[in-house]
């Protein structure tokens, strides 16, 4: 395991490149926010979907940040229904945050990035959108076929 305040996201990926067209971590040191900033720098502006059980008001916080960059036409989120004390009380944060959110039965926590010149990232974790400090998983693909059937599924 990696020690979070000695490394850089560049000590996990290469750019996104469609030569490479898969990448993976499982580490402490990461955060899904921290990807999707990472490929947001990338990509440039672009529309963003994100699945997640719960979400917390540090997470909101970090998106806010993300969000007034710029580089986010659209934000779309879904969370889970069983979450909804959780997330009603942080509602008039998310909405200053989110375009557009759903609850549904949903456990995945998907985020899927489409660029205004459409290119596409794809990362599927296994964090929510919650702070911890234990290690989390993920892969990052740039297979616009597999974008384009997670997309599906969630819309």
């Amino acid at each position: 395991m990696y020690d979070a305040g000695k490394i850089s996201i560049d000590d996990f990926f290469c750019n996104i490149n469609p030569a490479k067209p898969y990448q993976a971590y499982l580490s402490n040191a990461l955060k899904v926010a921290d990807v999707l900033d990472w490929v947001l720098q990338q990509l440039g502006k672009s529309e963003v979907w994100q699945t997640s059980f719960s979400i917390s008001e540090e997470f909101i916080r970090r998106l806010y940040f993300i969000e007034k960059s710029g580089l986010v036409t659209r934000f779309n989120l879904v969370l889970d229904h069983k979450a909804t004390n959780k997330t009603l009380k942080l509602w008039a944060f998310i909405t200053q945050v989110i375009t557009t959110t759903y609850l549904a039965d949903n456990h995945s926590k998907v985020l899927l990035v489409k660029s205004e010149q459409g290119e596409v990232v794809s990362i599927i974790t296994s964090q929510n959108l919650t702070r911890g400090n234990r290690s989390e998983s993920a892969v990052v693909t740039t297979d616009p076929e597999l974008f384009a059937t997670l997309q599906a599924q969630i819309q």
